[in-house]
C-alpha cells in the first residue's frame, strides 16, 4: 500500500512537471524576442529546442507507465511565467536583460528541485529507466543554469554601466563639472 501512495505521488509530480514544461514552451520565444543581448536571445532559443526534448521525455515516462500526463496545471510555474513577464514590461536595455535572467534562473532552480523530487521518487519505486531520462532532463537544467550566470555576469555589468551613464546625464551642470574637476 505504501508504494501505491507513493506512486500516485509521483504521477503527480510528473504531472506538474509536464505542465510546467509545457508552459515554457509557450514562453520561450516571448523571452527570447524580449531579450536585448544576442547571446541570451540564442540561449533562450537553444532552451526552447532543450525543453520540447524535456517534454518528450516526460511523454514517454508517461507512456511507460500507461499514464495520461494531462489535468494538471502547475501554479508554480504559473507564478514565475507572470513574474517574469513583469520584469519585460517594467525594463528596457540591459537592465530588461538581467531582469529577464533572474527570472529564468528562477524558473531553472524550480525545475530542478521537481525533477531532483521525481528522480527520488523514481528510484525508491524501482524505476530505473525513468531515473536515467529524469537525470538527463536535470543536467540540462543545471547547465543552462550555468549558462545564465555567465551570461549575467557582463549583462549585469552593462546594465550598471548604463545606470551610472544615466545618472551623469541627470546631474545638474555643476554636479558634473565638479566631477571632472575631482
Amino acid at each position: 500500500m505504501a508504494d501505491e501512495g507513493l506512486k500516485e505521488l509521483y504521477i503527480e509530480e510528473l504531472k506538474d512537471l509536464y505542465s510546467a514544461e509545457n508552459q515554457l514552451v509557450k514562453v520561450l520565444p516571448k523571452m527570447a524576442k524580449a531579450a536585448t543581448s544576442e547571446d541570451l536571445r540564442a540561449g533562450f532559443e537553444e532552451h526552447l529546442e532543450q525543453t520540447k526534448g524535456h517534454v518528450q521525455r516526460l511523454e514517454s515516462i508517461f507512456e511507460q507507465l500507461g499514464e495520461s500526463p494531462k489535468g494538471k496545471k502547475c501554479k508554480g510555474m504559473e507564478g514565475l511565467i507572470e513574474e517574469g513577464s513583469e520584469a519585460i514590461e517594467e525594463h528596457e536595455g540591459a537592465v530588461r536583460d538581467a531582469a529577464i535572467i533572474g527570472a529564468a534562473q528562477r524558473v531553472e532552480h524550480y525545475e530542478m528541485a521537481g525533477y531532483g523530487t521525481v528522480i527520488a521518487f523514481a528510484e525508491e519505486l524501482g524505476e530505473s529507466k525513468h531515473v536515467s531520462l529524469l537525470n538527463e532532463t536535470l543536467e540540462e537544467e543545471k547547465e543552462t543554469d550555468e549558462k545564465l550566470t555567465g551570461l549575467a555576469a557582463d549583462i549585469n555589468a552593462q546594465a550598471n554601466q548604463g545606470e551610472e551613464a544615466g545618472e551623469e546625464d541627470t546631474a545638474p551642470p555643476a554636479k558634473k563639472k565638479s566631477r571632472n574637476a575631482a
